[in-house]
């Protein structure tokens, strides 16, 4: 595929992705996603022939223009897409397949200080909300769903929905009939349970104010009559 085609079908996933786009000439002039990715296409294939420095300085460039960061080592697919984009951070050695979406804020980090493998991978169709973080070299499998503000540091299977920190799996979506099977929740049991206790609490203390408040009523009712 010629590097036009795949500029045009990065056009394509942000008119899909996003409703507010409104025509291909918004998203060429006016998406920093977009345009974080032209200039990662370039520092890419100048960093792949061992070009020092330049790489780095067009993707410096890049975020001073964007508010957002790629290393010009990562691998990136077709028709990826930023929304918003301001804070994305992506690491040197993260992997990105084709059809990834990510929001503003998501960083795709690593953990360790050698250099070797250390950014996460993200497969084919992976959606990553606003504010997550992906941390390590984990694998985020294809169609899963990373629930904005979460924490993931572990591998994520293919159709999963994570949220939390740490990012736990709450959902996956069967494939065969689209349909998404929710995944019992300890941490949100625990908290109706406390709801429940609170209002069965509350409840009892309303009944005994009832109940002092009568006998208060009575003791004074009492007081009121006259002695023979």
């Amino acid at each position: 595929m010629s590097l036009w085609q795949e500029i045009r079908e990065d056009v394509q996933a942000a008119l899909e992705r996003d409703p507010a786009a409104r025509s291909w000439l918004e998203v060429v002039l006016f998406y920093p996603g977009f345009h974080a990715r032209l200039f990662h296409r370039l520092a890419h294939a100048l960093h792949r022939h061992g070009v020092p420095l330049l790489p780095r300085g067009i993707m410096h460039l890049a975020r001073f223009l964007t508010g957002i960061e790629i290393h010009p080592g990562a691998k990136i697919g077709r028709r990826f897409f930023i929304d918003h984009g301001m804070g994305v951070v992506i690491g040197e050695t993260a992997e990105i397949g084709d059809d990834v979406t990510l929001y503003q804020g998501v960083t795709l980090g690593g953990t360790s200080t050698l250099r070797v493998k250390r950014h996460p991978t993200l497969e084919r169709g992976v959606v990553v909300g606003a504010g997550a973080k992906v941390i390590g070299a984990v694998t985020i499998g294809e169609n899963s769903q990373i629930g904005a503000g979460s924490v993931v540091v572990t591998n994520v299977p293919p159709n999963a929905t994570v949220v939390g920190v740490p990012g736990h799996i709450v959902a996956f979506r069967d494939t065969s009939n689209n349909v998404i099977h929710r995944l019992p929740d300890p941490e949100w049991e625990r908290i109706n349970e406390l709801d429940r206790k609170v209002a069965e609490l509350q409840q009892l203390v309303q009944h005994l104010e009832e109940h002092v408040r009568q006998l208060h009523d009575g003791h004074h009712a009492a007081a009121q009559q006259p002695r023979e």
